[in-house]
This record gives C-alpha cells, structure tokens and sequence, in this order.
C-alpha cells in the first residue's frame, strides 16, 4: 500500500509552482459551477418550461460559449492570457449572481449566452498559460493535473448542489457560483501576477501559420465536435433520463455524477503517467477514448438493471480520462506552429461549437423518438468520429514524411 501511495505521489513530480497555482484556482471555480449538471432540471421543473423550451433555451449555452472562446483567443494574443483570466473570473462571478433572477424564455436565452460569453474567455486564456508555465516534456502531465482540479470540483460540486436544492432550492446555487468565481480571480491576483509568476516555456513564432490554413487541424477539429457532442449530453439530456426513465433524485443524481469527478481524482495522473511513457499515438489514445464513450451509451438500451447507470458512468468516465488530456496536448503541440491564443480558442471552440448542437437535437430527438432511439444514434455518431480520427492518423503520417 505504501509503495502505491509512493508511485501515486511521484506521478505528480516536476510540475511546476505555477501549474499548482493554476489548479487550484481552477478547482475553487470549478467546484462553484455546480448550477450547471442541474441546469435542464431547473429549466423544466423549477421555472416550469416544456423539454421543447429547453431544448432551445441550452443552445444558448453554446452559443455563448463559441464567442466567448473566440474572443479569449484573440485577446490573450493581444493583451496576454493574465489579464484575460482575471477579467474573466472576476465579472462571471457578478454574471452568475444575476442570473439567479432571470426567469423569462428570452431573459434566459440572453442571460445563459452572457454568462457563458465572458466565462468561456477564460479558456484560451487558460491553455496558453498551463503551456508557458510547463517544461515541454511536461505539458500533458499538467494538463492532467489542471483536469483533476476541474472533475475534483466537479465531483464535489453536483453533490454539494444536490444538497443545497433539497435543503435550500435552486436560488442560492446562482450565488455560490457567483462567489466562488469572485474567490478564483481574487486568488489569481495574489499568487499568479506577472511580477510573481515564472515562464518555463514561453513561445514566439516569427511567422505564425494560420490556424485556418492548418487541414490537419481542422480534421481533428471535426472529430472533437463530435467528442464534445457526445459527451454533452451527460450534462443536459442524461440528467432528465436518470429522473424521468430511471426515477433518481436529484442528490442521487449529484452522488453519480459526483463519482465521475471523483473517479477522474484518484486515477487519471497515474493512468495519463503510464500512457505517456508507453509513447503512444497521441491521437490513437484519443480515439479509444472516443469509443468508449460510445459504449457509454449503448449498454444503457441492454438492460433495466440499475447498476448499469454506474457501468455507464463507469464507461464515459475512462473515456473521458483518456481523450481530453492527450487531445489538448496534441492542440498544445499543434499551437507551436502560430498564434497559441488562435489554436487553443478553435481546441475549444469544437467543445462550445457542439454545445450550440448537442443540447437541442438531443432535447429534440428524445422529445420524437424517445431515449432509446437517442442513445444509439449518439453511439453511432461517436463511432463516426473515431472513424475520423483514423483518417487524421494517415494525414499526419504523410505530413511526417
């Protein structure tokens, strides 16, 4: 047991005090964000709307999310990625709080597309500074580390969220998010400032390519919106499945969902540690997590059984450890070529592009054909992109030589 704990704890060694930093302003943020798993549920049962309202009130969500990501790319080229993380933190801490009040159909759309407009700033922002303060042979393994501080406050957050709906309601979640995010930037400003931060791997591209004119890219670009359209709907339609097909709670809800981030926590460095040291294709790694999330999907229609949920669960969740670390890393490495704040806004604008998508076609095509229909062109559709990402494998051998 001791040399486990040993080998655990050396997985983390070498990273450095900043990406320390970063994680823990990550985790105090993320563990605020727990309003977002119980979004659809408070849409539908606390304000009353029809899963057809939903359905075109969660786009918003997306779409907020596309520009926002967008404009975080360009000004962490322009201004840098500091100044765009603190002003980011700090006015979506004010957002949040706001929010909690809005209750019309247009308000909501509107409300949901600001909110996420100037949180999703952050996120270029974010990248560009985990790649300048690690060293080269390092940037995965931090990744991973900024990735746990995200699924530990995740894992923490539904739970906490449930508790907080059943013993207080929907209401106070608003602020908690909207403090937690004033928390994070406060933070930042102490341990994060330029003045106090150290640059391992600061990168300056005389002549820049274009994000736009790198194909390569853009064929991975296709296969993570459909990585981030599949994985979506664990945060708007599942929800709604596990209530209303398989009659959880919304603290048994947290309490799963939870289990993912929790899962992510105790495994991922360890698993991440020993994948890169087998050298595999970064990009054949992210297609056998695609897959699995595939799977996710499909074992849902096989039976009644209960426990298949945390088989599921279990699934997406492997999944998930696999493919996000090693195809960030790969758009870290790709960044090099360009504008960093470019290459990583588009790494995400396929994650907020889906969100535009996911969360209506899938409110829509349960609302028409049911659950079951639904689960299975979602695991065909995953399939499509794995298939994808095989063709990006035979480009990059070419572009290799």
């Amino acid at each position: 047991m001791k040399k486990i704990v040993k080998n655990y704890i050396h997985t983390f060694k070498g990273l450095s005090r900043e990406v320390w930093w970063l994680a823990l302003i990550t985790l105090i943020n993320r563990a605020g964000t727990m309003v977002i798993p119980f979004l659809s549920l408070y849409l539908k049962d606390n304000l009353g709307f029809s899963l057809d309202d939903v359905g075109w009130i969660l786009p918003f969500w997306g779409l907020g999310s596309f520009v926002g990501t967008w404009l975080g790319g360009k000004l962490t080229d322009i201004i840098g990625y500091y100044k765009v993380m603190l002003g980011s933190l700090f006015l979506t801490g004010f957002s949040f709080v706001l929010l909690g009040y809005v209750n019309t159909f247009a308000g909501l759309c509107a409300g949901i597309f600001m909110v996420m407009l100037v949180a999703d700033t952050f996120r270029p922002a974010m990248f560009v500074a985990l790649s300048a303060y690690s060293k080269p042979e390092n940037k995965t393994r931090s990744v991973t580390l900024i990735r746990l501080a995200i699924n530990l406050g995740f894992s923490a957050g539904p739970a906490i969220g449930g508790l907080i709906i059943t013993g207080i309601g929907y209401q106070s979640l608003f602020w908690v998010d909207g403090i937690t995010c004033v928390l994070a930037s406060i933070l930042l400003l102490q341990v994060l400032h330029p003045k106090k931060a150290k640059v391992l791997d600061e990168i300056k591209v005389e002549n820049p390519i274009s994000v736009y004119k790198d194909k390569p890219f853009w064929v991975f670009f296709i296969a993570m919106f459909i990585f981030g359209f599949t994985f979506m709907q664990y945060f708007s339609t599942m929800p709604l499945y596990y209530k209303d097909i398989r009659l959880l709670t919304e603290l048994e809800i947290g309490l799963l969902m939870g289990f993912n981030g929790f899962f992510i926590f105790v495994f991922e460095m360890p698993l991440i540690n020993w994948l890169v040291n087998t050298k595999k294709s970064k990009i054949k790694l992210v297609a056998l997590g695609l897959f699995l999330l595939s799977l996710s999907f499909v074992v849902l229609n096989v039976t009644g059984w209960l426990g298949i949920l945390l088989v599921s669960m279990f699934l997406m969740t492997i999944g998930e450890m696999v493919a996000f670390p090693f195809s960030n890393s790969f758009s870290i490495e790709r960044s090099k070529k360009g504008n960093q704040g470019e290459y990583m806004a588009m790494y995400a604008i396929s994650f907020s592009l889906a969100g535009i998508f996911s969360h209506n076609i899938g409110m829509q095509m349960i609302a028409n054909f049911g659950y079951e229909f639904t689960w299975n062109f979602i695991a065909i559709f995953a399939i499509i992109g794995v298939v994808i990402l095989g063709i990006l494998l035979k480009i990059l051998k070419k572009e290799h030589g």
